[in-house]
């Protein structure tokens, strides 16, 4: 038991709803986004919204447009005089928060909610910008693309992974992208177009970096006793946590993702598993170099080794280690807060073996994580399996 990060009991993921995920849903407001997923995930969960415990949704105000904004989420979530609450923060800590709420054994149910409404915002450009340090970054009128191209360049220079291998990613998650009928990104292309793409931030090329998509995620979780009532195929929650590194870009070493490392160390701690279990990942490429920063800081692959495995098949979908198999958010879209839902979705997905074209092959165990993105050193794993 030494060195275990055991949870009281386990926790199970019951049913899950998605909507999206599109470039754009000029037909769908934000609060219809969530109602659609949520009306999917309570239909397969078995439970009617009266019956869940409490809800969560993962939002911040920032993105949203105005403050306040958990008080316009009850309605589309069946939640009028519930017990619902905020988190801000990107959706896999909302779900950390859930799986901990349940084990304090006063909750059975939670409904864990996160949206990206992204085609509503006119100047997302500065509004990304605005999350910048207000006394030493933006009076620089740099962005978040211009930090994202330093630390792209710092990592490829101290892991010796290339531009081209990251490249590689591109193609390999936009091509995945086309068996996913949830992506809205996917495309097949070669390296030679990402290449040819056009700087951004030097090394950093326009895709390299993952389009905006609009979509909603809802997912029930349920203790133990619940779930094998209600659901023939739970999904187990066997580990998740999350850390903030520092909070300044100047003050961290950009060459690694020590958020993930730390996260990830404990995640497995609880789940009682390593590395080697792991059968897919679904880890954040919001920017491509992110993909092979965060395997190598996540312990799948050794440092500089990403970039070769990735060349050469291994984290293909038909690979050793299948990773992004959904496209990840370079083929689904970057749905900000609501990213690391889609990718928990995604792992649902293929440990129920209903993954159809992008199927994972003897899918048992999943790695599912995330980053809140720049200029943020804060970053979630979970661990997910069907046993």
């Amino acid at each position: 038991m030494s060195g275990r990060f055991l949870m009281n009991g386990r926790v199970a993921i019951i049913g899950i709803g998605t909507e999206g995920f599109s470039p754009v849903t000029p037909h769908l407001s934000f609060k219809e986004l969530t109602y659609c997923a949520a009306v999917k995930a309570y239909r397969q969960a078995g439970l009617h919204p009266k019956e869940i415990d409490s809800f969560i949704t993962a939002s911040e105000d920032f993105m949203e447009g105005y403050s306040i904004f958990d008080e316009y989420v009850p309605d589309q979530m069946g939640a009028v005089m519930r017990p619902v609450h905020t988190v801000t923060a990107e959706f896999l800590q909302a779900l950390g928060v859930g799986v901990m709420m349940i084990n304090t054994a006063r909750f059975k149910t939670i409904a864990v909610e996160a949206h990206s409404k992204a085609s509503n915002i006119k100047t997302l450009h500065d509004v990304k910008a605005f999350a910048l340090d207000p006394v030493y970054l933006r009076p620089l009128e740099e962005d978040a693309e211009f930090l994202a191209g330093l630390e792209m360049r710092r990592f490829l220079r101290d892991s010796g992974n290339t531009e081209e291998q990251c490249a590689q990613v591109v193609v390999k998650n936009r091509g995945n992208a086309l068996l996913n009928p949830l992506a809205g990104h996917g495309a097949k292309l070669r390296v030679d177009d990402v290449m040819a793409s056009g700087a951004v931030s030097t090394p950093l090329k326009r895709l390299d970096a993952a389009a905006a998509a609009d979509g909603a995620v809802m997912v029930v979780l349920a203790a133990e006793d619940v779930a094998r009532s209600l659901c023939a195929n739970p999904v187990w929650v066997d580990g998740v946590s999350w850390f903030s590194a520092e909070g300044n870009p100047w003050s961290r070493d950009l060459g690694v993702a020590n958020y993930a490392k730390l996260a990830a160390r404990k995640a497995f701690a609880m789940a009682g598993k390593t590395v080697r279990d792991v059968d897919f990942a679904e880890v954040c490429d919001e920017y491509s170099y992110k993909e092979l920063q965060h395997l190598e800081s996540l312990g799948l692959a050794r440092p500089g080794e990403a970039g070769y495995l990735t060349e050469n098949g291994f984290t293909s979908l038909n690979g050793d280690l299948p990773v992004n198999a959904s496209g990840g958010s370079l083929g689904v879209g970057h749905a900000f807060e609501a990213s690391g839902g889609m990718k928990v979705v995604e792992a649902v997905l293929q440990l129920r073996g209903e993954a159809g074209a992008h199927q994972v092959k003897n899918a048992r165990t999943g790695l599912v994580q995330s980053w809140r993105g720049v200029p943020t050193a804060t970053g979630a794993v979970a661990i997910l399996s069907n046993e």
